[in-house]
């Protein structure tokens, strides 16, 4: 492990950000982070704020007054890392959605109350989704190998078995209250004794079970005290929401047992399973003021030993033998310093008792493992179930400031700082821990966990968890981390090897995620940096053309069995005549036609695809350069097959309305931009397709694209936004240290000074990149910017016209690249 950056709070003169007691902080799937703070002023007043900041950009954090009026004691992020449930010590719950689906602006419109009655424990009810990973297939060439839907239930089911939101939670005099998001928009709340005999909830934990049940685990905090665990189950009868509640077999920890350490941990300080659908594995921490003891415990069925007698009476055969549910200890470990915080991981991979054998053997693999904080400031990386040390870290390196020198530095005299709330990344590559100062900081977690991997074997397990970010959709940033310069070029070129593998239908369902994957990686190298351009042109190139297509109709309704889009793609696929005019023949063109203002509303789009195959044709003479964006073009026979379709649609609109058409600056008043354009594009074409052999350019085509820029005006094209993420300018060993609500000055490295060439300068006219619209240099419309490539949009549409609609709802809610939206400030979009 190694510490990644640093941020912390600047201080204020009459305002100080002190760190919450307790102190809650949550790590969603989109790699958004939560964490609390209370800001105390000089009046001694407390506000209780909930900050929410993306690990990209962690000095661009959100504050959000919470109107909490007790100390928040929980956070919880749902499975689609967009909505947020904070719960205090007055009973009081919030569901926090973001506005706008900006990443940086939250609303609360709905919420429950126990009024008076501390929150505990917090989840979100599950919603049946559930995939397994296996990692001793991670060579297998099936995604459907690696990664299986296991069968789960969810908590609870609408009409026709779609899964019904909501949360649950459980209060210190020990309550469970669960509450229904109904389709209209109500909440449904109920509230129930966990059994009859109610005591004080000090720690509790929720998890849930194939069968669509909950589990709740609760204790009173003495370690004399057993560890109780309920039953929960949760339906919906006239209306109204219903809870029952079920005693399951109980345990008091191992270390209260043994009469040498009898009184030696007398509190209970940390209690949480294993994992939210793992319920019948449990981690127990028990403390003193001085040290600690962890212990991981299995629910077992085991056989029931029945008594010669009554197996005269009532003889048990096969497998009639009466079964118990019961608690066994897995493992403990020895003393150890006083553990401050617990960090459990997000990995779903399926793992069995059988595996403590081979505990050792697995590769050390990050998922496998837990993060321990301790008092004295380290972290341990121990394994989930053997308890066995994988990596350890200690915060005595402190970062180098932004501002200064990387000079040595005094140490300090004692490591008195350490983790009050930790986290771990969705694939346990990354850890973030908030300190007894409120300070933030992210750690790197090693794919060999300190272990000496062979070179094939690391980059075999960055490519396994990449495609499972694939596959599930959550964000990959913690993965680039980890990702060298020297790597990106093999990571590409296997992550494409192993696409290619999968069924035609999953491939097409992937097509744009696999896209937004390589171009991040990609700019983390120097070498691969202009193939970043090329993966966004083809995102934005694939976007056009569906919404394009999507706008076309049949003109008797009942006809096709193929929609216009399908017969299009089909019909210049097969025909690969030069001439435009001659491939436009055999469409149905009133199938293209629309109406006049929607037209007009395109022409931007239009026009980015005009520019775009200028722009390729006239490069084509120096593609021996392949550092030249857009060299991968020239050789894609599925990307210029697309280009080459959308030029005959852009034809036939031209002809019903010219305006729409793209407006090329020619030598000559008489030349048909269009056609030559359409037939360089053609011949180009046919050298690469996929139905016919491949070519080389013959030196006719060579010498004709050669005379383009004295026929045509080329165009400069805006290949990047501009990004100012942290990832490709983190170094290894040298942790930056970065302040909360101050944009640092982020060292330039090879693969940013390369990018700079590719990008407006500071100064320059602004561009909205999603519409084409020119924005001035100082605009004055509000802007959004994605958080992973930079894309800059405004917020509200200027035209309200259904294709633009339509055209925008593509990237409402994230970008073309999958990136959040953060809402920019006008004086720097």
């Amino acid at each position: 492990m190694d510490l990644a950056y640093v941020c912390e709070w600047e201080k204020w003169p009459k305002s100080t950000h002190c760190p919450s007691v307790p102190l809650a902080c949550a790590w969603s799937c989109r790699n958004l982070i939560a964490f609390t703070t209370d800001l105390r002023n000089d009046d001694q007043d407390l506000t209780r704020l909930i900050h929410i900041l993306d690990t990209e950009h962690p000095w661009d954090v959100h504050s959000i007054s919470s109107e909490h009026s007790e100390a928040i004691t929980c956070l919880e992020w749902d499975q689609s890392g967009s909505r947020l449930l904070s719960a205090d010590a007055n009973g009081q719950i919030k569901c926090w959605s973001m506005a706008e689906h900006l990443a940086n602006s939250w609303e609360s419109p709905v919420g429950s109350l126990v009024e008076g009655d501390p929150i505990v424990a917090l989840s979100w009810l599950h919603n049946g989704v559930k995939l397994a990973l296996h990692v001793e297939k991670s060579g297998a060439s099936s995604f459907g190998e690696k990664f299986s839907r296991v069968k789960f239930s969810p908590s609870l089911t609408l009409f026709g078995g779609k899964p019904m939101e909501g949360w649950i939670a459980v209060t210190v005099s020990g309550l469970v209250t669960v509450s229904l998001l109904k389709p209209s928009g109500q909440v449904l709340t109920s509230t129930e004794s966990l059994c009859r005999l109610r005591g004080r909830v000090a720690l509790a934990d929720i998890a849930f079970t194939g069968g669509g049940n909950i589990v709740v685990a609760t204790a009173d905090g003495s370690s004399a005290s057993p560890v109780q665990f309920y039953k929960v189950c949760v339906s919906v009868v006239s209306e109204k929401c219903r809870i029952d509640t079920e005693i399951l077999p109980s345990l008091f920890m191992r270390c209260t047992t043994d009469l040498n350490r009898k009184d030696k941990f007398p509190a209970i300080t940390h209690l949480k399973f294993l994992a939210r659908d793992m319920s019948e594995q449990v981690l127990l921490c028990a403390s003193s003021q001085t040290s600690s003891i962890v212990e991981c415990w299995s629910l077992r069925k085991e056989g029931l030993p029945v008594n010669n007698i009554f197996q005269q009476i009532s003889p048990v055969v096969g497998d009639k033998q009466p079964m118990i549910l019961k608690w066994r200890i897995l493992s403990a470990t020895n003393d150890l310093d006083r553990v401050s915080a617990v960090a459990l991981p997000k990995l779903p991979i399926s793992l069995t008792n059988t595996d403590l054998k081979v505990a050792s053997d697995t590769q050390f693999y990050p998922g496998l493992g837990l993060a321990l904080a301790f008092h004295d400031g380290s972290v341990h990386i121990v394994h989930r179930l053997s308890l066995q040390t994988m990596a350890i870290f200690f915060s005595s390196t402190a970062p180098r400031s932004m501002d200064e020198p990387a000079i040595k530095r005094p140490r300090t005299t004692g490591p008195t700082v350490h983790f009050k709330a930790m986290q771990l990344s969705w694939t346990s590559l990354a850890l973030v821990g908030i300190d007894n100062h409120g300070k933030l900081s992210m750690l790197r977690i090693s794919p060999s966990m300190g272990h000496t991997l062979d070179v094939n074997l690391a980059l075999r397990h960055l490519l396994f968890l990449l495609e499972y970010c694939m596959v599930t959709g959550y964000d990959w940033w913690d993965i680039l981390l980890h990702v060298q310069p020297a790597m990106v070029q093999s990571l590409v070129e296997r992550l494409h090897e192993e696409y290619t593998r999968q069924k035609a239908a999953l491939q097409q369902v992937l097509s744009t995620r696999i896209l937004a994957m390589k171009a991040s990686l990609c700019k983390l190298s120097p070498c691969t940096v202009t193939l970043v351009c090329d993966y966004h042109a083809k995102l934005f190139l694939i976007a056009i053309s569906s919404t394009l297509k999507s706008l076309l109709r049949p003109h008797i309704l009942n006809t096709p069995d193929k929609s216009p889009g399908d017969r299009l793609t089909e019909i210049c696929a097969k025909i690969t005549d030069v001439d435009i005019d001659k491939v436009m023949i055999n469409l149905k063109t009133e199938e293209f036609v629309l109406d006049m203002n929607t037209l007009q509303a395109l022409q931007q789009l239009l026009q980015w695809v005009g520019d775009f195959v200028l722009y390729l044709l006239a490069s084509l003479p120096n593609q021996g350069a392949p550092l030249r964006p857009g060299h991968s073009f020239l050789r894609d026979g599925t990307s210029l097959g697309m280009l080459r379709e959308l030029m005959v649609v852009i034809r036939i609109w031209g002809l019903l309305k010219p305006s729409c058409l793209p407006v090329y600056t020619a030598t000559s008043d008489t030349q048909d931009s269009m056609s030559l354009l359409f037939r360089l594009l053609t011949k180009l074409w046919i050298c690469c397709r996929d139905e016919g052999p491949t070519s080389e350019p013959d030196e006719t085509l060579v010498d004709e694209c050669c005379l383009l820029p004295s026929q045509l005006l080329i165009p400069s094209l805006d290949w990047l936004p501009v990004s100012d993420g942290l990832v490709s300018r983190l170094q290894p060993k040298q942790p930056l240290r970065l302040h909360f609500g101050k944009a640092p000055i982020l060292p330039a490295s090879a693969t940013t000074l390369q990018l700079d060439g590719l990008i407006r300068a500071t100064g320059q006219p602004k561009i909205d990149h999603l519409r084409r619209l020119h924005l001035g240099a100082h605009p004055t419309e509000e802007c959004k910017a994605c958080t992973r490539c930079g894309c800059v949009t405004m917020l509200k549409s200027p035209n309200k016209t259904t294709a633009v609609k339509q055209w925008e709802q593509r990237w409402i809610k994230n970008c073309l690249c999958g990136g959040l939206w953060r809402r920019m400030p006008l004086s720097c979009p």
